[in-house]
């Protein structure tokens, strides 16, 4: 029998998250991290000005109530193998992952000492948010770059990710940067694949395999496990592909989605 996959708990920033106002995703992920007793790591290493956007989200998280609000800065792959470093996410009860980048954080990071303490916290309990590229780094397969309306083959690059949210690859920015074509294309290469883009100022919450959509848009998951015609890898590159009896779903905030069973939960409004 194939094990379960392990589903830790995440939250998924689409990017362009409330900074300013009631700031309800970074609230809840404060939440998550343990509210008044929370201890957060902040990883900034997607950003090409990682010390301002490290300070940035430090500011908040204290304003929100975490007492201990940690930045590490990791610009080089000796920064991640330090043993400071390694302590500095073993005592965390939340680790955040900055936007810009995703190749910048896996560049850095993977397979270091701190990948290996983040993914053993991670099965302890230890809540991992990320905005933007800090979002779609938590998938095992990443979209590292490429823009297409229609969905084409080739026309996206992918590469390995944090391997935290298993059998999902995310796309941020979703509605906003007209990001359907591109997860169709990565779809229909990878079907077994859930495609989750995420909106602005949007974030699906795991625990469990349970997803739930918190924030101001939209949550849109397409399922090519089901195509029943799917020619992304014998159509040339740059060619459109053809998807058919591809399911898609929208949920906005307070919706749920059992990423295990690949169907909506309905019932959790």
């Amino acid at each position: 029998m194939v094990p379960a996959p392990v589903f830790p708990r995440l939250v998924a920033i689409g990017g362009a998250e409330d900074k300013e106002g009631e700031r309800a995703i970074l609230r809840e992920f404060v939440r998550l991290s343990g509210g008044e007793g929370a201890s957060i790591v902040v990883i900034p290493s997607a950003s090409e000005t990682p010390d301002v956007v490290g300070e940035l989200y430090q500011r908040i998280f204290q304003e929100l109530g975490a007492p201990e609000v940690s930045v590490l800065t990791i610009a080089a792959r000796d920064d991640a193998r330090n043993e400071a470093a390694m302590r500095q996410v073993e005592r965390a009860t939340g680790t955040f992952f900055t936007g810009g980048d995703q190749l910048r954080i896996m560049n850095r990071l993977g397979g270091t000492g701190v990948d290996t303490t983040l993914h053993r916290r991670c099965e302890e309990g230890m809540v991992v948010g990320g905005t933007s590229a800090g979002a779609a780094v938590m998938s095992s397969t990443m979209i590292v770059e490429g823009e297409t309306k229609s969905p084409r083959a080739g026309a996206v690059r992918t590469g390995p990710g944090l391997e935290l949210l298993p059998g999902v690859i995310i796309d941020q920015h979703f509605a906003q940067r007209g990001r359907i074509g591109r997860l169709l294309s990565v779809i229909g290469l990878f079907p077994h694949y859930l495609g989750v883009g995420i909106d602005e100022d949007t974030a699906i919450v795991v625990q469990g395999h349970r997803a739930t959509v918190i924030g101001s848009g939209a949550v849109t998951i397409v399922d090519a496990g089901g195509a029943s015609f799917n020619d992304a890898v014998d159509t040339p590159t740059g060619a459109c592909i053809t998807l058919c009896e591809v399911t898609l779903h929208s949920l906005p905030h307070g919706r749920s989605f059992d990423l295990l069973e690949r169907k909506p939960i309905l019932d959790s409004q």
